[in-house]
Order: structure tokens, then C-alpha cells, then sequence
């Protein structure tokens, strides 16, 4: 069996002031991968706002904060350097390159596991949060649950997928929408949304409407959009009847079949609901943030004259991960992004919180 050299030191990203954007570069131990785990020498890791801004302030539906000292971090890349013991069975070897997930691991036994919905499993460990995550250049993964990489699909164009494209594909296919019919992405130039409009343009034959600032006009329309809608021309007065006129202007009438919801705004969640046609289909994917509120246009009189359907969707699971990569990989979707190296995580943050980032930001972490 083929051995690496692996040090004993590696660099890492911390979240030193959980609650504030600020992070660290700091030195930390190399784990030991136990029995059912790998070792993954990292290459590329990306990650959103979510986990290094909680407080209990921005999303106060998670169970406890950010912990000071927590490696951040849900979305890497690299190689398998160890295995650990009884890993055998899982097929892989010293020099595979998979990837980590927003769900690091998954028990496999639970109800939602066995349902397919291994982003809602009792047992779930979230990569960053609930454990170490890919802001490090060593990390551990269970055998049975790290996501294998196309050969030929580069890493730092992978890694966006394993969380912001796997959700969103898995969100696209809970929508319903049939090749032909139209969809709304909203948030459509985000990190997240400006890879739904390619999954969705590209790869299932949709229809697509992209509503966004009207800096992400390009970026919408070179994703694979039909339409952009630059949604500051729209009064914020009028209760959303001249965006509501205008979308269904676009589509013969009637608004879309479905819309998906990729940014965290709750203004947006009450703006897509009317833009649906009958049977349309609102999910929901972007964490509001602040203190919980509830959709502003969802009255039971819609819901019942039009036979609206509102879901939500966490995570895609497994299987979608790797039908996701396998998208990635035949050049069907790929994610806007820029590289940085690990020191410049913090800026990097305040430009998110600032909303200036379109598209992804990988961190390469090699020295």
C-alpha cells in the first residue's frame, strides 16, 4: 500500500471572535483518522457567512453559536493521504481525491436517512460547526460518506459544489418544474444562485428568470438566463404589483411554475409567491436572518384560489452530491469564483457582509 509523508503541524482558520467576522491563521495538530475515517490533505475549501457571523443573532433557529477556537469551513477538496481502520470495504485509497460536505457525516440508520434526506439526519455533524471544518489543510472524513471527485474536474472548480451546488440542484428537482416551464431564481447572482440558473438553463431544460441586484446583470445572463430583473427598479411601495405585472409579461401571462429562493432576504420570499402561476411551486432555500418571519403574501386565499405549494430544502444527499459533480465535470455548470489564500480570509468576509462578492471566493490552502 502506497504511504505518504504526512507533518505533524498544519496550518488552519479559526473563528477567534465568533459573532464578528474575524478570523485566525493559526498552528493546530494533524489528526489521526479513527476507526471508519480517512485523512484528506486539502487543497481548496470554500465556505458562506452562515457559521463565522452566529451569535444567535443572525440565525437564531441554530441550537448554540460558533464556538471560539472552531476550525470554519464546509466545502474541501483534496486527497486521501490515511486510512483508518475497517476502511477497507469502503473501495477507497491512499491518493483518491473526494470531497467534504456541508453534512460532514450522516448516520446512515435514521428515519430521514433512510428516506434520502441525509441533510436532515438526527445524527448529522455539520462541517465547521458541529465539527472541525475544511479551513485546514489536514481534515477527517468518514469512508463511508466523502463525496469522490470526477477525474478531470479541476478542485477549486469542485469544492463549490459539494454544499452551494448540490443544494440548489436538489432544490431545482423538489420544485417540480418540467423542461419548458419557467422558473425564478432569486438571489440569481449569488454563490448559490448563479449556479441554480445554470443547473436549471443548462441542465434540466428550464426556463429561467433571474431577479437580482442590477450590479449581477452579467453574470445572471451569462449563467444561462432568459431574463434578468434588476430588482431595485421596482418600487418597494406597491405591495410587488409592478414586479408581479412585468414577470408575468415574461412568461404568456400566467408567472412562473416555480420559484427558488437562494438569498436570505425575507422582502424576497413575499415578492416570489405572487410571481407564481397556478400550481407553482415556492421553495425555499436562503436562512432569513434575525428573528424568524413568516412569508408576508402566503394567505390561505392564494393558496386556495391558485393551489400554491411552499417547501423547503436543506441539503441534497449523497447521491445527489455526486450527480451534481457529474454535472460539474461535462462543463454543464461552473461556479464564478476567484481564488485567495488563507490570510485573506477575513477581508474576504466583510466584502460577503458588504455584498460585494459575486459568485464564490476558494481558499487555496496550500503554504
Amino acid at each position: 500500500m502506497a504511504t505518504v509523508d504526512i507533518p505533524t503541524k498544519q496550518r488552519a482558520a479559526i473563528y477567534d471572535q465568533p459573532g464578528t467576522i474575524s478570523t485566525k491563521v493559526v498552528e493546530i495538530d494533524v489528526p489521526e483518522p479513527g476507526a471508519g475515517e480517512v485523512l484528506i490533505n486539502l487543497y481548496a475549501s470554500t465556505d458562506t457567512v452562515i457559521l463565522r457571523d452566529t451569535d444567535f443573532v443572525k440565525w437564531k433557529n441554530l441550537p448554540y453559536p460558533t464556538q471560539p477556537g472552531q476550525v470554519g469551513g464546509h466545502e474541501g477538496v483534496g486527497k486521501i493521504v490515511k486510512l483508518g481502520a475497517g476502511t477497507e470495504s469502503s473501495g477507497l485509497k491512499i491518493g483518491d481525491r473526494v470531497g467534504i460536505k456541508w453534512v460532514a457525516s450522516a448516520c446512515g440508520n435514521c428515519q430521514p436517512c433512510g428516506a434520502g434526506a441525509d441533510g436532515l439526519c438526527f445524527k448529522q455533524k455539520v462541517s465547521g460547526y458541529y465539527s472541525p471544518g475544511t479551513f485546514q489543510q489536514y481534515a477527517l472524513g468518514p469512508a463511508n460518506y466523502v463525496t469522490p471527485i470526477p477525474d478531470g474536474l479541476d478542485s477549486a472548480e469542485a469544492a463549490p459544489m459539494l454544499c452551494a451546488g448540490v443544494t440548489v440542484y436538489s432544490a431545482l428537482k423538489r420544485s417540480n418544474a418540467r423542461p419548458g416551464q419557467w422558473v425564478i431564481i432569486s438571489g440569481a447572482g449569488g454563490g448559490l444562485g448563479h449556479i441554480a440558473v445554470q443547473l436549471a438553463s443548462r441542465g434540466m431544460g428550464l426556463r429561467v428568470i433571474g431577479i437580482d441586484h442590477g450590479s449581477k446583470a452579467e453574470l445572471v445572463k451569462e449563467s444561462g438566463a432568459e431574463h434578468f430583473v434588476d430588482i431595485t427598479q421596482f418600487p418597494k411601495d406597491d405591495k410587488g404589483v409592478a414586479l408581479q405585472k412585468h414577470v408575468q409579461s415574461l412568461t404568456e401571462g400566467l408567472g412562473a411554475h416555480a420559484a427558488i429562493v437562494c438569498t436570505a432576504a425575507n422582502a424576497a420570499y413575499a415578492q416570489a409567491l405572487p410571481l407564481l402561476r397556478f400550481n407553482g411551486t415556492l421553495v425555499c432555500v436562503g436562512m432569513p436572518e434575525h428573528d424568524p418571519q413568516p412569508i408576508a403574501t402566503a394567505f390561505p386565499t392564494s393558496f386556495v384560489n391558485k393551489q400554491y405549494t411552499i417547501t423547503g430544502s436543506a441539503v441534497g444527499n449523497r447521491h445527489e452530491a455526486v450527480e451534481t459533480l457529474k454535472f460539474a465535470s461535462r462543463g454543464i455548470i461552473k461556479a464564478h469564483y476567484r481564488v485567495e489564500k488563507m490570510d485573506a480570509l477575513t477581508s474576504v468576509f466583510q466584502e460577503m457582509a458588504e455584498g460585494k462578492v459575486q459568485g464564490r471566493v476558494v481558499l487555496d490552502l496550500s503554504d
